[in-house]
């Protein structure tokens, strides 16, 4: 599925019909949701929710989250976005990774990371009547959009609120995410954020 395409679809329909539904968009750290919220800004009323219990360590949690709010302060949108930050819990994240502390990064261990954090979204966009829900993850070139989706279509049928099919890498999305970083100097990490990764990066 190309589902740049698909985004695209129903981004048209919401300008011909008038509508601006309420999205709750999952952001793993400013940089990567500059460009996301740039783009969807235009047809949605956007909700950052910063939720990463797997961020190590706590002071790199709170980096990212100031980082986050900083750019919506700043950052030139049609519509307004709000924030909500998620609980610092490691303890949720390790015993998510529990047994699979020496999974090759990308692999099962990440997928399951994913869903921690898309599930916790899910149930807030039930909770809080969103219109959809879905995350900045796919804008990076070591995420695998098929595997987002997969996850996130899943989720939604299971809580009951539409995920909005996404792979933020196209049209220039990570390239423009880059030039935004810039733009507002905004802090981008050498690692994904938990431990395992840090561990990864300082391999390589």
């Amino acid at each position: 599925m190309n589902y740049q395409k698909e985004l695209d679809k129903l981004t048209k329909r919401l300008e011909a019909e008038g509508r601006v539904p309420r999205l709750l968009l999952h952001s793993c750290c400013a940089p990567c949701s500059s460009y996301v919220l740039e783009y969807l800004s235009n047809y949605f009323s956007i909700t950052v929710f910063y939720y990463n219990p797997n961020i190590f360590p706590e002071s790199e949690y709170t980096k990212r989250i100031c980082e986050q709010q900083m750019l919506i302060d700043r950052l030139t949108v049609k519509y307004p976005v709000m924030f909500v930050a998620g609980p610092y819990d490691s303890e949720r994240f390790f015993q998510m990774a529990k047994g699979l502390e020496h999974v090759k990064e990308g692999g099962v261990r990440c997928h399951k990371c994913y869903e921690l954090r898309l599930r916790e979204t899910a149930r807030m966009a039930k909770n809080a009547e969103f219109d959809y829900f879905t995350t900045t993850l796919s804008i990076s070139p070591l995420k695998k959009a098929d595997k987002l989706n997969e996850i996130g279509r899943r989720l939604g049928d299971e809580y009951g609120v539409p995920y909005l099919l996404s792979d933020f890498k196209k049209k220039n999305g990570y390239k423009r995410s880059i030039e935004l970083s810039r733009e507002y100097g905004l802090y981008r990490q050498d690692y994904c954020g938990c431990v395992f990764s840090k561990e990864f990066s300082g391999e390589r």
